[in-house]
């Protein structure tokens, strides 16, 4: 096979220069998918918690019908060293109104493209704490029962956590998103940790 038709079999292909040069289109689409998939995670647990769509969160517990977005999780936190600290904040106002504007912040962020560098902060913070609530390194609960742990290091918080720093370290919001236009306001020009 000549040099010519390895070159024309292989035009059709897509390149990819060395990492950090350039993002083939496929993968640009990839990374929204992404994007727009895990915004919908939060804006989700967002209107369950508000709502009380009958998915984690039934009616009544509703925020909107006087529930608390916080109390049955971290009330309910039987594992790890930090189990006092969550019992304490458990339904405060403060924890109530932190998680849920960190939800619907974050959210919108990534459905948008716009903040991701915000928002994937904010996220992994988010994806932090609870990977700490869950806490699951521990096999046995405080009572010794076990935890239901199935991994004790990488878990769907971990998960959620990398994908935050992947969207905003792709620049995933410059595609089917508003991250494009975003970037280009002076306010974000200025301040580059908003992209």
């Amino acid at each position: 096979m000549s040099t010519h038709t390895n070159h024309a079999a292989a035009s059709h292909l897509e390149r990819v220069e060395a990492p950090g040069h350039m993002l083939t289109k496929a993968a640009a689409r990839a990374l929204a998918v992404l994007r727009y998939a895990t915004g919908f995670v939060f804006l989700w647990a967002f209107a369950d918690k508000l709502f009380g769509l009958g998915y984690s969160t039934p009616s009544a517990r509703a925020w909107i019908n006087g529930g608390s977005p916080t109390k049955g999780f971290l009330a309910s936190v039987d594992v790890g060293p930090l189990q006092g600290f969550f019992h304490t904040i458990a339904g405060t106002w403060y924890a109530n109104w932190f998680f849920m504007l960190g939800l619907l912040g974050i959210g919108i962020a990534l459905l948008a493209g716009v903040g991701t560098r915000i928002a994937a902060a904010s996220g992994a913070l988010m994806m932090a704490f609870m990977w700490l609530a869950e806490f699951p390194i521990a096999q046995h609960t405080a009572a010794g029962a076990p935890s239901g742990s199935t991994n004790p290091l990488t878990d769907y918080h971990v998960v959620y956590a990398i994908a935050l720093v992947v969207i905003a370290l792709t620049y995933a919001g410059q595609t089917w998103g508003l991250g494009k236009l975003w970037a280009k306001l002076p306010f974000v020009q200025r301040n580059r940790w908003l992209i």
